[in-house]
């Protein structure tokens, strides 16, 4: 496929995955498809810690998840030395989103790619069930979603995988938006208790205001989805070769033919 025909192609994707997300937030029934999404936001962003802290040489111990409400969180139980580590492993999570939805947009832009992806991300999360999930949601939430993304890519087609990548990667940008405020809040309730917040424990440690880091984190994931979404939508990474213009051929000047001689009058008879 030509780069202007993946371009296009990207560009009806990505309306349509917003279109469906529109379509799915306006039904009756928009509260059972926010929170099982709600549910996967949460993941990624637990997750982000304990790959920030596996990053850092630290352990990524377990991930548990607990329903309260109309909401979810979760606890990665992370382990590093130092203060840098630590802030790290924070922002891991706090980016995790931003990141990992940007990462989807570079890939789906290809159809075949946008395929291998969604498998790609359905194992990493049944991995993630056999190492890390340590609860009944977590494995629920984790194993679920492994489940679907996986059948999709293996027996749908590749165009239909793109939609699907493109669809997760939006909603992970959506939930970037909407959890925004979590950037600014000194505390957070989970099922564990009430705890400082990401922001106010990187503050904690590595000094500063809860809102700097939040701020700086707001930044990064902002960054991280436009260039995502750049890359998706017009980006290539290979420069279009023109192609070198014909020559220009001097004409060939005519050369005058000599011409033929006359044959010679006869002499008459003496």
């Amino acid at each position: 496929m030509s780069p202007e025909a993946l371009a296009r192609r990207a560009r009806w994707v990505l309306l349509g995955s917003v279109a469906i997300t529109i379509a799915l937030f306006k039904l009756p029934i928009a509260q059972y498809f926010v929170y099982p999404m709600m549910a996967f936001a949460v993941s990624v962003h637990e997750l982000g810690h304990g790959i920030g802290a596996l990053l850092m040489g630290g352990d990524f111990h377990d991930f548990r998840m607990w329903s309260g409400g109309g909401g979810l969180s979760g606890v990665a139980s992370t382990s590093t030395d130092g203060g840098m580590a630590a802030g790290f492993v924070l922002a891991g999570g706090l980016c995790g989103p931003a990141v990992a939805g940007a990462a989807l947009f570079a890939i789906g832009r290809d159809p075949k790619w946008a395929r291998r992806g969604l498998a790609a991300l359905g194992g990493f999360l049944a991995l993630a069930v056999l190492l890390w999930a340590r609860n009944g949601l977590a494995v629920v939430v984790l194993g679920g979603y492994a489940a679907i993304f996986l059948a999709v890519a293996v027996w749908t087609s590749a165009q239909t995988s793109q939609l699907a990548l493109v669809f997760i990667a939006t909603q992970l940008a959506l939930s970037v938006y909407i959890g925004g405020n979590y950037l600014f809040m000194q505390e957070a309730v989970t099922g564990g208790g009430t705890i400082p917040s990401d922001t106010q424990a990187m503050a904690n440690q590595l000094g500063g205001a809860y809102w700097f880091w939040g701020a700086i984190c707001a930044a990064v994931s902002a960054a991280a989805l436009g260039a995502g979404a750049w890359m998706f939508v017009r980006g290539t990474g290979v420069k279009r070769v023109k192609a070198p213009k014909p020559a220009k051929v001097a004409p060939i000047a005519k050369v005058a033919k000599p011409a033929a001689p006359k044959p010679a009058a006869p002499k008459p008879a003496s």
